[in-house]
């Protein structure tokens, strides 16, 4: 059953009987570039694209009106402003993005807590156990949209179906601010005449040796037995095949705490100052250190991503014998892991990053020998902390932050949210 835009059904009403297995895919649409739109109404109906707009800049989501005119996230700016030029540009607010995520979130764990998100923007919820509660999974999908528009004033695109991989595909079906239910008795003919380039995996470099086989839709692989498509395309035809019937055993695994934090940024000349790479790593460390603090946790492991001018990347690490969430120990730790690989390494720098595990508080042994200096710098982080709350991140630095650090620099992506696909 194929639900339009608008929310009227093509088809028989689905039944009321349970279904052994039901499945959400819920996608915010365009979801930075929503965002914008939403917060300022000048925006709305204009192209809109969200990244930054130094030379290297990159789109990290580009409106429905942008998309007409062939703009895409993971485009470079500058390319997308020649196919658009009247376009909106806008540098992201991750902060304002986590903030509307995880309100989206809690919308999805009312209906089901078995909630995996996948992306600041997506997510499954696996409604099973709460049909018999709330209905058919039309009826809260149905729930799902209406909430997301009437409280957070966003749309959202919702596939139902009998397994993860369906419930994907049936959300992408009617894009923006639509609804697709997939009953189990029509998985494989919906799929059928899918193109192969649908199939998770499938990329531009695999699709073209698909064809050469003539594998050109999910139907190649469906009436193939599992055998010929084995000893045609190894392991990955079979999954592949599998997953052309409809067959998806994978469980919603619900998200566990932040497993990392990190912030990492490009730089729109390439940066060969040690001093000012000090300085761009001292305030990436701040804002960590305090989204560390934030999910109320401590760390024991901080790795440093570098990328040189040629594209290569690399990352250096190390492990604490005692967990910290204190900003200037994880800022001396990482700048000893700067310094290291700049006396090994002189010379410029595309990229910095620097991230943090997230630990639970509590779980490693408390040390017999504490540091007296901690205190202090919990009570210096304190204060940092209650001035980003209230006037914004980087209300305060630490004294060493030079302002050469700034220049020359743009944010790619201040911490777990990812360019979003919607």
């Amino acid at each position: 059953m194929e639900i339009d835009p608008q929310g009227s059904l093509e088809g028989q009403n689905p039944g009321v009987t349970p279904w052994s297995r039901c499945i959400l895919h819920a996608d915010l649409d365009a979801f930075f570039a929503s965002v914008e739109q939403l917060d300022d109404p000048t925006l709305r109906g204009k192209p809109v694209l969200v990244g930054g707009s130094g030379g290297r800049g990159v789109v990290a989501a580009a409106s429905y009106e942008a998309r007409r005119f062939g703009c895409r996230s993971a485009m470079p700016m500058q390319q997308a402003l020649r196919q658009c030029p009247s376009a909106m540009v806008r540098p992201p607010r991750f902060d304002r993005y986590a903030e509307l995520s995880r309100a989206f979130m809690r919308i999805l764990a009312d209906h089901d807590p078995l909630v995996e998100a996948i992306s600041v923007d997506e997510a499954f919820v696996d409604v099973t156990a709460s049909q018999r509660r709330l209905g058919p999974g039309l009826a809260m999908a149905t729930s799902i949209r209406r909430r997301t528009r009437d409280e957070l004033g966003l749309s959202v695109s919702v596939g139902v179906a009998p397994c993860r991989f369906v419930a994907k595909i049936a959300s992408d079906m009617h894009k923006p601010d639509g609804l697709t239910v997939i009953e189990p008795e029509r998985v494989v003919e919906t799929l059928s005449p899918l193109p192969i380039e649908r199939m998770w995996g499938v990329g531009p470099r695999t699709a073209p040796r698909l064809h050469a086989m003539g594998v050109h839709t999910f139907h190649d692989l469906q009436r193939r037995s599992e055998a010929e498509i084995r000893s045609m395309l190894g392991e990955s035809g079979a999954a592949w095949r599998l997953l052309a019937l409809g067959v998806d055993d994978r469980p919603v695994v619900p998200e566990r705490e932040a497993l990392s934090v990190g912030h990492e940024e490009t730089f729109d000349s390439d940066l060969a100052d040690p001093e000012a790479l000090r300085a761009v790593l001292q305030e990436q460390c701040e804002r960590v250190a305090m989204r560390l603090r934030a999910h109320g946790g401590m760390t024991r492991c901080i790795s440093l991503k570098l990328r040189t001018p040629d594209f290569v990347t690399r990352s250096r690490q190390i492990t604490l014998p005692q967990p910290t969430d204190t900003t200037l120990r994880i800022w001396r730790e990482a700048a000893g892991l700067l310094d290291a690989w700049l006396r090994q390494n002189p010379g410029p720098l595309r990229l910095l990053g620097v991230g943090v595990s997230v630990d639970a508080p509590g779980s490693e042994a408390p040390s017999l020998f504490t540091d007296p200096g901690e205190s202090r710098q919990r009570a210096v982080d304190a204060v940092a902390d209650a001035a980003a709350a209230r006037f914004g991140p980087g209300a305060l630095h630490r004294a060493g932050a030079r302002q050469e650090g700034r220049r020359n620099r743009r944010d790619l992506r201040p911490e777990d949210p990812r360019p979003e696909a919607g």
